[in-house]
């Protein structure tokens, strides 16, 4: 039997994972700025189905909306209680975006995917270029379009970061994914 997760615990390993995987490893050239600047938002949902998630994005999806930019640039959604299986999740995304289409936010927000057991159309499970997208908990990242476009204009190949981020991690493999990830964040 699973012992229950402690907010602190939870918030440490979703931590973790950002300063190593997505900012250590250059995954995502955007964040290591709100990170260092604290404008990002962690949010714990203590939801169990797919209602209490959707319910508690759409509270975020307000908060995130109401923020000045300064001071939340972005959320993530952590959801340690709900979604653990991919298919699950993965048929909440559907869910999710047709909640900012209701709220009438497409277009100010969006919505990324980061899943422990995330799995590309067409990869297989174990597949390292999954890991990518690979996060201790459910999470779903909502992210402000301004700020993805500013990114976008002062990265000038930012379309280039999906396919450099395949090739990090071929070049780690699965046993540098583990070091790397064992290994203490510096922030």
């Amino acid at each position: 039997m699973a012992l229950p997760l402690s907010h602190d615990d939870v918030l440490a390993a979703t931590r973790h994972w950002l300063t190593r995987a997505v900012i250590g490893l250059n995954l995502c050239p955007f964040a290591k700025a709100v990170h260092v600047k604290q404008q990002i938002r962690y949010a714990i949902s203590e939801a169990t189905s797919l209602e209490g998630v959707l319910s508690d994005l759409e509270a975020e999806l307000q908060i995130l909306t109401a923020a000045d930019p300064a001071t939340i640039d972005t959320t993530l959604l952590i959801l340690p209680h709900a979604l653990a299986d991919f298919t699950d999740y993965n048929d909440c995304l559907f869910f999710a975006d047709r909640l900012l289409r209701q709220l009438r936010l497409e277009g100010e927000l969006q919505i990324a995917s980061f899943h422990p057991r995330y799995q590309f159309e067409g990869s297989e499970a174990d597949d390292i270029e999954n890991y990518t997208n690979r996060a201790p908990y459910p999470i779903l990242h909502l992210l402000r379009e301004a700020s993805i476009e500013r990114a976008v204009d002062a990265f000038p190949d930012a379309a280039d970061i999906y396919e450099r981020n395949q090739e990090t991690l071929r070049r780690l493999g699965h046993a540098g994914w583990l070091d790397w990830m064992n290994e203490p964040a510096q922030d």
